[in-house]
């Protein structure tokens, strides 16, 4: 048995035990995919990630949900470079560079957290309709998730949703999930924010990066940005007891999204060699 190092980190929280967490493996590029599906669908949370050597980056990164590897994901992401500074990985600096399944990912450690560049978005309007969300639209940022918009708070807080059906909408959509949103109507946050993606096996995401960097390239493209501003907190995860912050930044130059992070817990690993 192989001894790997391993932390979960809890990504958009500065308390351990809220904001959505990430389990990270540090090191391991000997382990075939299948393996690394293994331990993720083991972990069983939303994302598990792999710190690898890079010739091209601080370091290589694959991300992988209980079912599928994933290009590119916002929070695996934000939590990998904690994970990769706390362990001492990579050396501590204020500019990061990440190679994955997207390209590079530029990162920078801000007094705020740590902030990711996104990945262009690619968006489409949908010519389909959900009951409780208004004017859907497709973007694809490696995940891909179907935005929508609904009327309040209270109604997104509310929503229980039929997860078979957003499985096979889904699906009909050739999308990773659904992500919601709704004006906040309080001063900590701009607006609240749930994603789903049963087909992925993750009935509801805590707090998710990509759903966050889509719902902010859905306010540029409907032109709605104007209603929060170029840079706003989102709120998300209160339905799961999490209540994450993700900062969202949105200029020329793209999005950005970032928070804070806390190791929640670290150790070791065995894997069969």
């Amino acid at each position: 048995m192989k001894k790997l190092r391993f932390l979960q980190v809890d990504v958009f929280t500065d308390r351990p035990f809220l904001g959505n967490p990430v389990a990270v493996v540090i090191g391991g590029d000997k382990l075939s995919a299948d393996a690394m599906q293994r331990i993720a669908g083991w972990t069983n949370l939303s994302e598990t990630t792999f710190l690898l050597p890079s010739r091209v980056a601080d370091y290589r990164l694959r991300i992988f949900t209980p079912r599928r590897e994933l290009p590119f994901a916002g929070h695996p992401t934000i939590g990998s470079a904690h994970a990769a500074l706390h362990s001492g990985f990579v050396r501590r600096k204020k500019k990061l560079a990440q190679e994955c399944g997207a390209g590079i990912i530029a990162l920078s450690v801000e007094r705020g957290g740590i902030f990711l560049k996104a990945p262009e978005a690619r968006i489409a309007a949908v010519n389909a309709t959900l009951p409780f969300a208004s004017k859907l639209v497709r973007v694809d940022v490696g995940p891909v998730w179907i935005v929508g918009e609904m009327e309040s708070a209270g109604a997104l807080a509310a929503l229980q949703p039929d997860l078979a059906a957003m499985t096979a909408f889904s699906n009909q959509q050739k999308a990773s999930g659904i992500t919601l949103f709704a004006p906040s109507g309080e001063k900590s946050s701009a607006i609240h924010v749930r994603a789903f993606a049963p087909a992925q096996g993750i009935n509801e995401d805590p707090v998710c990066g990509s759903g966050n960097i889509s719902v902010a390239a859905y306010l540029r493209f409907s032109g709605k940005l104007d209603r929060f501003g170029n840079s706003y907190v989102a709120r998300q995860g209160m339905q799961l007891g999490r209540d994450g912050r993700v900062s969202v930044r949105v200029s020329e130059g793209g999005i950005e999204i970032g928070g804070r992070c806390v190791t929640g817990a670290e150790g070791t690993l065995a894997v069969p060699t």
